[in-house]
């Protein structure tokens, strides 16, 4: 490994909950991003309602002097319309995250449906960032080698890649990451803890997966169907020692794919309620271009930590959430989560 080539520096709120809006009345967060075709930037803001009710929203990035400093609120683009997004005392389309995937024409989503059983990841297309077509949950194509199935569990922190890369088994495939949930008993009562075989690290980590190109171009409601599951990156620094999570789409540097992540300290109460025992912080891997099951770099020490009021007063105290890489006139930024009331950027520059 070579030292983790990138740090992050502060640059100022860009969203907060806009008074008297009781679609934002629990906070605005963990945004998605994307372009328009006439190079407009657009933030994709969760947005929480009185209930913990998740939307999907949509705002004009306002840029002065290459940094971003606000929004322009457009309405909301994806809520709990589907009996799948919604549960009897719950429903949400949470944290989304938008990959352009230029192979496709197409914006892809990855979004959080909270429906009858839970969390689970979904898929919805766009080609305007307006309207969006649901494919609908992820499947995960069975591999007895792993002793498990994976469409029992909760998933979350889900993000393609924008380019195909190889997979393992030698297809030219899209990657995708994610974080799947291992405690059974969140699901059905009484179940226990179980990991699959050949993994000996119950924490949450994060995972990669594939869909090769072919079908995906033969069908696009392919794009659900995913298969090659294995483990990428477990928690290992202090900062990090509850899980770790990922973050916006990777992006490709001169070293390879910029992934950065999220890592948590503290205890968990309950997956579904809104914490208040934890600390979120932002870390970063570089993975090998052409094999992203490698790992090049990651840091051993928070790229981004929750120091700030904006970042340690909120409804979940404590949160660096980083969900979305943009470059606004040669420079990186990234958009985070702060304390899942509101929403930051910092820049991202080179050591």
């Amino acid at each position: 490994m070579f030292p983790f080539p990138f740090s992050l520096t502060r640059a100022g709120v860009i969203m907060s909950p806009l008074p008297g809006d009781e679609l934002e009345a629990e906070g605005v967060l963990n945004p998605a991003t994307g372009h328009s075709d006439d190079g407009t930037l657009y933030l994709l803001p969760r947005m929480v309602a009185t209930g913990n009710v998740s939307r999907v929203g949509l705002a004009r990035v306002v840029i002065e002097d290459g940094v971003p400093v606000g929004v322009e609120r457009e309405g909301v683009v994806l809520q709990p319309e589907r009996s799948w997004e919604r549960g009897a005392k719950n429903s949400g389309t949470e944290d989304p995250r938008v990959t352009f995937i230029p192979r496709l024409g197409l914006h892809v989503m990855t979004y959080v449906a909270f429906g009858p059983l839970g969390p689970r990841t979904a898929i919805a297309t766009s080609t305007d960032l307006r309207e969006w077509t649901r494919l609908g949950p992820a499947l995960f194509e069975f591999d007895d080698a792993l002793d498990i199935d994976l469409n029992l569990f909760h998933n979350k922190d889900t993000v393609f890649f924008p380019e195909p890369v190889t997979a393992p088994d030698g297809v030219e495939s899209f990657a995708v990451l994610h974080r799947p949930m291992w405690d059974l008993g969140e699901v059905k009562p009484g179940e226990r803890l179980t990991i699959p075989a050949g993994i000996a690290d119950e924490r949450q980590s994060i995972w990669i997966s594939y869909v090769p190109v072919t079908e995906v171009m033969e069908d696009i409601r392919s794009i659900v169907l995913w298969r090659g599951h294995r483990m990428l990156a477990a928690p290992e620094s202090p900062f990090e020692q509850l899980k770790i999570g990922g973050g916006p789409p990777p992006v490709l540097v001169d070293e390879g794919w910029l992934v950065l992540y999220h890592g948590v300290t503290g205890e968990i109460d309950n997956a579904f309620t809104q914490q208040q025992k934890v600390n979120y912080s932002a870390g970063g891997m570089i993975l090998d271009a052409a094999d992203p099951t490698k790992i090049l770099a990651r840091t051993t020490e928070p790229l981004l930590a929750a120091e700030t009021e904006d970042e340690r007063s909120g409804i979940v105290p404590n949160v660096v959430f980083p969900t979305a890489i943009e470059r606004i006139d040669g420079r990186l930024f990234v958009f985070y989560g702060m304390a899942d009331s509101k929403i930051g950027v910092a820049r991202i520059d080179r050591q």
